[in-house]
């Protein structure tokens, strides 16, 4: 980057340069700019398709011929508070989703591989907070780490219980499907990639491929679930881009399985941790009940 910095200075004789997160901000007498560090061509190839698409909801490449850098148009941000930026990001996902959806040929070999390798991820959980119980019940002395997550083990397994039921009834639904809807995702949502200006813009796009949209959901909500309210943001992405019931249905079970939590090391901080994990179980519950219908109907 540093190698790749003074040969740009030759050709911009900034004035200023401010290092932020991962990028160098370049001021000049000709504009300000975005300097960020690339292993590939993936942003470029993005933008190319994106642009075919009509959607150009991104800080433009100004140059992307050096193979160890991109420079990209400066993008000043309106200050705004969080929530509503949430709201006008994830609007634009919709839109992202909308112009990029196509229906994929799968076969049934595809779901009975995201079948088994939620059901091993769901088995392992099991596996992780039974081991960890029969630990706990054993002691005479419970450390309030250990009793915070005792007096709470119901709602972790009852959590696992959802989604072992919820998945094989999204199997058993979906597994004859043969046409799977796909779309063009970012893959890396949080806040700090959307830049709001005279309209929105995302930013980071280095691991965007084609996949299924509720990735995108998954990846935002597992990121800042303590931070948003995220019913509010659900309900408006589902009015510009609803899902099918089945994936809702895998996109809840997904976000339903609870994450493990390490018990070890010091006190004070292993009780932050195992209150942070409990608030997600908490939070994603009472997300996953306000679009539940009942048990069979999500």
């Amino acid at each position: 980057m540093n190698n790749a910095l003074e040969s740009i200075k030759k050709t911009y004789k900034p004035y200023r340069l401010t290092k932020k997160k991962n990028v160098t901000i370049i001021d000049s007498t000709s504009g300000s700019f975005v300097i960020k560090e690339k292993s590939n061509n993936k942003v470029r190839d993005a933008y190319n398709y994106l642009i075919s698409r009509n959607f150009d909801y991104f800080p433009m490449l100004v140059s992307e011929t050096r193979d160890d850098v991109n420079i990209f148009e400066y993008v000043e941000e309106v200050d705004m508070p969080k929530e509503q930026k949430a709201l006008d990001m994830i609007e634009l996902v919709a839109l992202l989703h909308n112009k990029t959806t196509y229906f994929k040929e799968i076969t049934e070999d595809k779901y009975k591989e995201i079948y088994e390798n939620l059901k091993n991820n769901i088995l392992y959980t099991k596996n992780y907070y039974d081991n960890l119980y029969n630990i706990i019940v054993e002691e005479i002395y419970m450390s309030p780490s250990h009793y915070l997550l005792f007096r709470n083990m119901y709602k972790i397994f009852s959590a696992i219980d959802f989604c072992n039921d919820e998945l094989d009834n999204w199997y058993d639904n979906t597994k004859d499907d043969l046409k799977s809807r796909v779309a063009y995702i970012h893959n890396n949502l949080e806040t700090d990639h959307f830049i709001r200006n005279k309209k929105g813009y995302l930013i980071s796009w280095e691991k965007s491929k084609i996949d299924s949209p509720i990735l995108d959901l998954i990846n935002f909500y597992q990121k800042e679930y303590m931070n948003l309210n995220f019913e509010t943001i659900f309900e408006k992405y589902l009015s510009s881009y609803p899902l099918n019931d089945n994936e809702k249905k895998l996109l809840f079970i997904v976000l339903s399985i609870p994450p493990t939590i390490e018990i070890d090391g010091d006190e004070l901080k292993v009780v932050e941790k195992i209150r942070k994990k409990l608030d997600y179980i908490f939070k994603t519950e009472n997300l996953v009940k306000k679009f539940i219908v009942n048990n069979e109907d999500i």
